[in-house]
């Protein structure tokens, strides 16, 4: 993708503040934090959500976001931490190439990242695992 803005940071064509590269990853500082140290997994080829990327990157995502986690952990001295990762406009998604939060959290940052709990009804429970399963 030529003009996604998160391939070109993540293949160097776009300075970034980078805490991790390999060759298939680059982990950098959000220029938006939501908290001290929030960052961003972007792997380097184009992918625009969940849906597209390929198992095996989906799981060195996770692997490299916990390893990550625990560096931001040790070094900022955090209380808490979210991995976060959207897909699609509603979900909050603004930029689409798929990435990943690594959001620190602190004693009263006020960042927002809660739901009120609704109720699983055994009817809705049925419905979806109906629908899954078949």
């Amino acid at each position: 993708m030529g003009d996604c803005i998160f391939c070109k940071i993540a293949n160097g064509e776009i300075p970034s503040a980078t805490l991790y590269e390999d060759e298939e990853f680059r982990v950098i500082l959000d220029l938006g934090p939501a908290s001290k140290g929030h960052s961003l997994i972007l792997p380097k080829k184009h992918a625009a959500n969940i849906y597209e990327l390929p198992d095996e990157t989906a799981g060195k995502a996770m692997i490299l976001a916990k390893k990550m986690a625990g560096k931001l952990r040790d070094a900022l001295n955090c209380d808490g931490f979210n991995v976060v990762q959207n897909n699609g406009e509603i979900a909050g998604q603004t930029v689409f190439h798929f990435h990943m939060h690594l959001i620190p959290r602190y004693e009263g940052d006020g960042v927002g990242l809660t739901w009120k709990p609704g109720e699983l009804s055994g009817e809705v429970r049925d419905e979806i695992l109906k629908k899954i399963k078949e």
